[in-house]
This record gives structure tokens, C-alpha cells and sequence, in this order.
């Protein structure tokens, strides 16, 4: 099989589209690229969703978190402290166990069961929590005089929120937040190896670098190439997330702009 015959097999498998018996012997350098390539599908998938649908309910957390109501307070507060509190994996671990048993109960959780839906769930609140506090952070820096510029502009409530207090917020929090989304997508990793099975051989690019390097007993192939895609995957994201941080910062003059840069978390 040349290698434009493996990519058109194996390029779109992890989604169920293609060849359906994954190579059992003789395996190419182009076999491992591909497959692995096509995992990251599920790895990008979960990462743009769990971000998109994080950053709202951080938002929500953050606000929640400054409110004055103490009910409010204490409930974005305990839910910050309890998916920054606990290992990711064993979120993972406890949610699909948690849908099976639900399932029991009604067939109404069945998707649930699944990493396409039950996975992204935990990674959309372990995300909102993380970037809840950073958010959070941020709010308590916006600067005073801003607000009492918007007090004496008329701005209150909603307004004020929308027009002064949640774009300075973003600004403050936008390069610590482009660590927590860079994360996040290395993170969904962890997916396949939790609790949540892999349907039909239909795994993410780690779980097929697992699988080459169970077969060939040599890691130091798909392992490199798993890196290499993730490498390229970050620099996606910190020049995307660098053009929304000009954006945020364009009022700035060029010397006082913060820069986004990846600083690497030693632990999670």
C-alpha cells in the first residue's frame, strides 16, 4: 500500500470513515502519521468545544464568584475548588462511572456513556473552573478609576459590565488563559484512557500511538510523531490567541501590550 492509499484508508478512520481494520504487521512510518493524525481529530473536537462552551460558564463563575449574594458566592467558589481540587483523570474515571449508572436507571443517559458527550462534559467544567479563577483574578485587578469613570459616564449594571468591566477583564486574564486553552488541548489526551472506551478501535491520537508502540515495541516513533503534532497544534493556538490578544490590547501603546507566551504547567 503506497502512502497516498494509507491516507486515503486511515485519514478520517478515528471517525469512523475509511478502512475499518487498523494494519496488524509491517507497520510504515506513513501508517503511524496518518493514524495519528487522524486521532487528532478527537483531540481538536474536544478542545474547541470544552473551550468555546468553558469560556461562557467561567465567565458566569467569575462574576459569581465577585457577587455579594453569599449563595452565589459559595456555589461558583466550592465548584472552582472541587474540579481544581481533583485530578483530572479521576474526574474522567467517576463521570463515565457515574453515566453507566444512570444509564441503568433510564436510557436517556446512553450518550452519555460516550467520550463524544460524556468526556467533553468533564472537560468543559474541569476548563470552566480553571479558567473561572483566572477570570475571577483578573476581575478583582480591573482597575477602580475605570469603574468610577463609568459610574460618571451614566454606565451601571449590565452596561457597565459589558462595555468596561468584562473587555478590562479579558485583557488582564487573555495571556494566563491562553496557557490554561493550550493545556486543555494536551488534556484531551486523557480522554481514552479514563474511563471512556474507544468504540470500535476509534480513539484519539494517543490511543493510537499506544497502540503502534504496543505492537512494535518501540516507542520512540509514535511517540515523537504524537509530539510533534501536538507541538504544531500549540503554535495554532498561540497565534490564534496572540491575534485576539492584539485585538484586546490595541488602545495600548506597543510597549505596555502583554504578549502571549506558553509557560508550561508542572502540574495540574
Amino acid at each position: 500500500m503506497s502512502c497516498w492509499d494509507t491516507v486515503h484508508a486511515y485519514a478520517f478512520r478515528s471517525i469512523g470513515m475509511g478502512e475499518r481494520l487498523l494494519p496488524r504487521s509491517d507497520f510504515t512510518i506513513c501508517e503511524q502519521i496518518v493514524l495519528i493524525g487522524s486521532g487528532m481529530i478527537w483531540n481538536v473536537y474536544f478542545g474547541i468545544c470544552a473551550l468555546v462552551l468553558g469560556f461562557a460558564l467561567a465567565t458566569g463563575l467569575a462574576v459569581a464568584k465577585n457577587s455579594s449574594n453569599f449563595f452565589l458566592r459559595k456555589a461558583a467558589t466550592w465548584f472552582i475548588f472541587v474540579f481544581r481540587g481533583s485530578p483530572l483523570f479521576i474526574q474522567f474515571f467517576f463521570a463515565y462511572f457515574l453515566f453507566l449508572s444512570l444509564k441503568g436507571f433510564s436510557p436517556v443517559f446512553d450518550p452519555f456513556t460516550s467520550a463524544a458527550l460524556g468526556a467533553l462534559i468533564v472537560l468543559f467544567f474541569n476548563t470552566a473552573a480553571y479558567a473561572g479563577e483566572i477570570f475571577y483574578g483578573a476581575l478583582q485587578s480591573v482597575p477602580k478609576g475605570d469603574i468610577e469613570a463609568a459610574d460618571a459616564y451614566g454606565l451601571a449594571g449590565l452596561a457597565r459590565f459589558r462595555r468596561i468591566v468584562w473587555p478590562t477583564m479579558l485583557r488582564l486574564a487573555w495571556p494566563a488563559y491562553t496557557n490554561e486553552a493550550i493545556f486543555l488541548f494536551h488534556a484531551t489526551t486523557l480522554v481514552f484512557f479514563s474511563g471512556f472506551p474507544a468504540w470500535r478501535q476509534q480513539g484519539d491520537a494517543l490511543y493510537y500511538a499506544n497502540y503502534f508502540a504496543d505492537k512494535t515495541f518501540n516507542p520512540f516513533i509514535p511517540y515523537p510523531i504524537l509530539a510533534g503534532y501536538f507541538i504544531a497544534l500549540t503554535l495554532v493556538i498561540v497565534g490564534l490567541f496572540g491575534l485576539v490578544n492584539k485585538r484586546l490590547n490595541r488602545h495600548l501603546p506597543a510597549d505596555r501590550r502583554a504578549r502571549v507566551r506558553y509557560r508550561p504547567n508542572l502540574m495540574r
